[in-house]
C-alpha cells in the first residue's frame, strides 16, 4: 500500500482543486506525469479533478486505473475509483471496492461512512431489479441496518469527524428515527455549528414546533441566518415567519371594520336605540382612538420590536411575493370601508352597511383559502 508524500507539484494541484481550478490543477498533473508516469498521487488528484469539473467518470476510472495497475492495494486509489464508478453510472460496483478498502485497512473509518451511505441505495436498486422495479419493504429494512451498522463503526472510529455522523442521519432519516436523528444533528452542530443543513433542520423543528408565534418563529430564522446566510432552507422559513407576521394585520383591520360598526350603531341590537344620524364631528373623531390604539398596539409597537433583520426581510417580502401584496391590500381595503363608515356624516346606514359587507367579505372569503396555501 503506497503511502509516499505528496510532489511539490501534485500538493499544489490538491490545493488549486481545493479552489475550484480544476483546469489549472491538471496542467499541473499532467505535467508531473508525464516526468513521473508512476506516481500513484498524482493519478488519484487527476481523477479527482475530472470528477470535480466535468463530473467526467470515464476520463476519472482511466485515471484510477493507472493508479492501481501501480499499486492495487492502494486505500486512496481504491476511494477515488469508487467515485469514479458511480460517476460512470456504474454505482452498483463500488460496494465490493468499498470492501476491498476496509479488508486492506479496517480502521480506515472514510470506507466505512462511504459504504454505510451508499449500501443501502445499492440494495435498493438491486432489490428494485429483483422484483420489477418495487423494492420490497423487507429488503429496504435489512439494508437501513446494515447501513446504520457501518456508520456506527465509522463513528467509533472518528467520533471528531462530521461526515460521519451525516452519514448516520440520512440513514436515521430514511428508518424514520426521528430521534436517533435529531441526536445526530446534535452531534453534528457540536462539531462544526455552522453546519448548514444541520442547523436548517433544527431551526425548522424549533420554529414549527406546536405553539410557537410567528415573530418567535422569525427571530429563531433570523439568528440562524447570521450564522449561515446562505441557506436557502432558512431564507425560506424565514419568508414563511414572516409572512404569519404580515397575515396578522388582516385581523387588526377587521377589528377596525368592527369597531367602526359598533362606533355609528351599524345594526339593530334587541333592547338598544340606535344613534341618530349623522353623528357630530368629534363622536366620529373619537371613533379613530380605539382604532389608532388598535394599529399602535398591535403592529407599529410589535414591528419596533421586531429583529433588525426580520424587518428588513418584511419589507423585502412584500416586494417579492404576490402573497404579501394581497394580504396588505386587504387590510388598507378594509381600513377604507371602517374610515368611511366611521368618518362621513351618513344621515341613513344603508350606505354604511355596505361599505362593511365590501370590507368584510373580500377578507374572510381569502383567509381560508390562504391558511390552506399557506400552512
Amino acid at each position: 500500500m503506497t503511502t509516499s508524500a505528496l510532489h511539490p507539484s501534485v500538493e499544489r494541484a490538491d490545493l488549486l482543486i481545493d479552489l475550484k481550478r480544476y483546469d489549472e490543477a491538471r496542467e499541473l498533473l499532467v505535467g508531473r506525469l508525464a516526468e513521473a508516469p508512476e506516481d500513484i498521487r498524482a493519478w488519484v488528484k487527476l481523477a479527482r479533478s475530472h470528477l470535480g469539473d466535468e463530473k467526467n467518470g470515464a476520463k476519472a476510472l482511466e485515471a484510477t486505473e493507472q493508479a492501481l495497475a501501480l499499486d492495487v492495494e492502494d486505500i486512496g486509489a481504491l476511494v477515488m475509483h469508487a467515485h469514479a464508478l458511480r460517476a460512470a453510472s456504474r454505482f452498483l460496483e463500488t460496494e465490493g471496492v468499498l470492501r476491498e478498502v476496509l479488508r486492506i485497512a479496517p480502521g480506515h473509518w472514510q470506507g466505512y461512512a462511504l459504504l454505510a451511505d451508499w449500501l443501502w441505495r445499492i440494495r435498493g436498486i438491486r432489490s428494485g431489479q429483483a422484483n420489477g422495479g418495487q423494492v420490497r419493504r423487507e429488503d429496504h429494512e435489512a439494508a437501513l441496518w446494515e447501513s446504520g451498522e457501518l456508520a456506527q463503526e465509522a463513528i467509533r472510529l472518528a467520533s471528531e469527524e462530521v461526515f460521519a455522523y451525516e452519514v448516520a442521519w440520512r440513514i436515521a432519516d430514511m428508518a424514520g428515527n426521528r430521534s436517533a436523528a435529531d441526536q445526530f444533528d446534535e452531534a453534528i452542530l457540536r462539531l462544526d455549528p455552522h453546519h448548514e443543513q444541520a442547523l436548517a433542520r433544527r431551526t425548522r423543528k424549533t420554529a414549527t414546533a406546536p405553539g410557537v408565534k410567528a415573530t418567535e418563529a422569525a427571530s429563531l430564522y433570523a439568528d440562524a441566518l447570521a450564522t449561515a446566510p446562505e441557506s436557502a432552507p432558512m431564507r425560506s422559513g424565514l419568508d414563511h415567519a414572516s409572512f404569519r407576521l404580515l397575515r396578522g394585520i388582516r385581523w387588526l383591520a377587521l377589528l377596525c371594520l368592527a369597531l367602526a360598526a359598533v362606533g355609528i350603531d351599524l345594526f339593530v341590537t334587541e333592547g338598544e336605540t340606535q344613534r341618530e344620524l349623522p353623528l357630530p364631528l368629534g363622536q366620529r373623531l373619537w371613533n379613530l382612538v380605539p382604532m389608532g390604539a388598535v394599529w399602535i398596539l398591535g403592529a407599529l409597537m410589535r414591528y419596533r420590536r421586531l429583529r433588525a433583520g426580520v424587518r428588513v426581510n418584511l419589507r423585502s417580502l412584500v416586494r417579492r411575493r404576490t402573497w404579501p401584496r394581497i394580504v396588505l391590500a386587504q387590510a388598507a381595503w378594509a381600513m377604507v370601508c371602517a374610515l368611511l363608515i366611521t368618518q362621513v356624516p351618513w344621515t341613513q346606514r344603508t350606505v354604511p352597511q355596505v361599505l362593511f359587507w365590501a370590507g368584510l367579505l373580500p377578507t374572510v372569503g381569502t383567509m381560508w383559502f390562504d391558511w390552506r396555501k399557506h400552512n
